[in-house]
């Protein structure tokens, strides 16, 4: 199925052609606006035969979609950490409320907890909901080689950060990504008020696939030094439940 997001120009046959303005993946509602209309006009794709300019239909979960875009991510990130930038790191955990996931792309520095903050390089899953891109001039469903380009060419000095080696990382993350990639993904966060899981969490990315049943996986590299872990946890020890309030521009001097 072509991907769809805002923007896109769909066909309708008692309306006409319109444009998208919002999309939900997860319940497959999608707002349009047609012609000269103020109002948008809500339409279920299960049932209401939208149509994509050129005729394409538009089928809802016929093949399920991505409810995260975790696996994505992880794909980009072992592509750039072959091409030479070992330096970038990919941050995922879940909100307080747990109804919906953050990750966090960083370069430079392996630090975890002060990690430098850069706009467009972190994100939601309540927003990719409604507008399934990573927010560097992406488009929906483009792939890791797709992802990694558009992220070069819209923030490059962002991404020279990231040039240079960490080998233990980029081998952890290698065989991390074999062990989990396309359905799988990791988080680095687990239930507030519990002790740090032995093994690193694995959730899947999109409804109706297996549960993951591979092998346990470690921590990053350095990782588990930042927290307790195991039966010995303390239940106090968690990964920082709120978003430092910072907001660190990397320049090519840093």
């Amino acid at each position: 199925m072509k991907p769809i997001a805002p923007g896109t120009v769909i066909f309708h046959r008692y309306r006409g052609y319109g444009v998208i303005t919002s999309v939900n993946l997860l319940t497959g509602w999608i707002a349009a606006r047609f012609g000269s209309e103020v109002h948008t006009l809500d339409l279920n794709l299960s049932s209401d035969e939208v149509e994509h300019a050129d005729g394409t239909p538009i089928r809802f979960r016929r093949d399920p979609p991505e409810r995260m875009p975790h696996a994505r991510l992880m794909a980009m990130v072992v592509q750039l950490h072959q091409s030479g930038y070992q330096r970038l790191y990919m941050y995922n955990w879940p909100k307080a409320s747990g109804l919906h996931w953050r990750w966090h792309l960083f370069a430079g520095p392996r630090n975890w907890v002060d990690r430098p903050w850069r706009e467009g390089w972190y994100g939601s899953g309540a927003d990719y909901n409604f507008n399934p891109v990573l927010g560097w001039g992406d488009r929906p469903g483009a792939d890791a080689q797709a992802l990694a380009a558009a992220l070069a060419q819209a923030d490059p000095e962002g991404l020279e950060q990231a040039r240079g080696r960490d080998e233990d990382h980029a081998e952890w993350f290698a065989k991390v990504a074999a062990a989990l990639l396309p359905n799988h993904a990791f988080r680095l966060g687990w239930e507030q008020g519990q002790p740090m899981p032995q093994h690193l969490p694995v959730f899947a990315v999109r409804s109706g696939v297996p549960p993951y049943d591979g092998p346990p996986l470690p921590w990053p590299p350095g990782w588990a030094g930042l927290w307790q872990t195991g039966a010995v946890a303390d239940k106090g020890a968690r990964p920082p439940s709120q978003l430092p309030d910072i907001k660190i521009l990397l320049g090519p001097q840093d």
